[in-house]
């Protein structure tokens, strides 16, 4: 009896002992920005083994299909039609950020008039008292308008990033509450992450979200988390990835994705 004891408790450390620790205040990133932006879109990691660094973040799915948002330890996938699906854990994506969130400031905001998204940005902009961090950030509201966009799964050869948006499907919420996850990134990110704000939305109701484009937000409550340490995973393998040149300034095609709206 004496002898089991003493096996479980070596199987015990030795599972604690191999186990990665995730410390609190870290950003960890799956792949880059600019590869995404030259069309590497193959999965490298698993929503499951992505699972292990955050409870919270956004990013993409394998081949591109859809926008990923993560909350309090759940996937959620909206698809080029606007629907919102329940990812499996084996899903792999080219590229995402997450975080275990937890709140540093707390801001509630009562809009009167309304807010859109320049000017809650520059009201968030105050509590980045140090533009050298990173600031993971998650706003639960009521929306009076809510415009958000998503991507369809592509086909080898794929094509830049900046092609697929130029039709992307985009959808535009009226009188919604829901939730904004996502990140603020230094500017010496250029190339690895997006500087500044990217911001991807969820409904209350779990049917509706995406990569947002704009909204006006009537009231709400914003939370944010000082982050401290940044940990990027490269992929270890992937068809063209070592051919692809991240000398190149890709400023230009990030800011027509991230802000390009093909629908008025």
């Amino acid at each position: 009896m004496q002898r089991k004891f003493i096996l479980l408790w070596l199987l015990f450390f030795i599972v604690v002992g191999c186990s990665p620790h995730y410390p609190a205040d870290t950003i960890t990133q799956a792949s880059t920005i600019d590869l995404l932006l030259a069309g590497q879109y193959d999965g490298q990691m698993t929503c499951g083994q992505l699972l292990g660094y955050g409870d919270f973040g956004i990013g993409t799915f394998d081949r591109l299909d859809g926008e990923m948002i993560l909350i309090d330890g759940s996937f959620y996938q909206v698809k080029a039609d606007g629907k919102v699906y329940r990812p499996d854990m084996a899903l792999k994506t080219p590229f995402a950020a997450v975080s275990h969130f937890s709140n540093d400031t707390d801001i509630a905001f009562d809009c009167g008039q309304g807010l859109n998204d320049t000017q809650l940005r520059k009201a968030i902009d105050t509590y980045i008292t140090n533009p050298h961090l990173f600031y993971a950030i998650r706003l639960t509201g009521r929306f009076a308008s809510m415009h958000t966009r998503s991507v369809p799964s592509q086909q080898k050869p794929y094509p830049p990033l900046s092609e697929v948006t130029q039709n992307q499907p985009e959808f535009k919420m009226t009188d919604i509450a829901g939730t904004i996850v996502g990140f603020w990134c230094p500017a010496y990110t250029k190339g690895i992450n997006v500087p500044g704000y990217h911001l991807h939305f969820i409904s209350d109701d779990f049917k509706q979200g995406g990569h947002i484009l704009g909204f006006e937000m009537r009231d709400g409550r914003a939370e944010i988390d000082r982050c401290h340490q940044f940990a990027l995973i490269m992929p270890e393998k992937g068809e063209g990835i070592a051919e692809v040149d991240l000398s190149v300034d890709r400023s230009g095609e990030l800011n027509q994705v991230e802000h390009l709206k093909t629908s008025q």
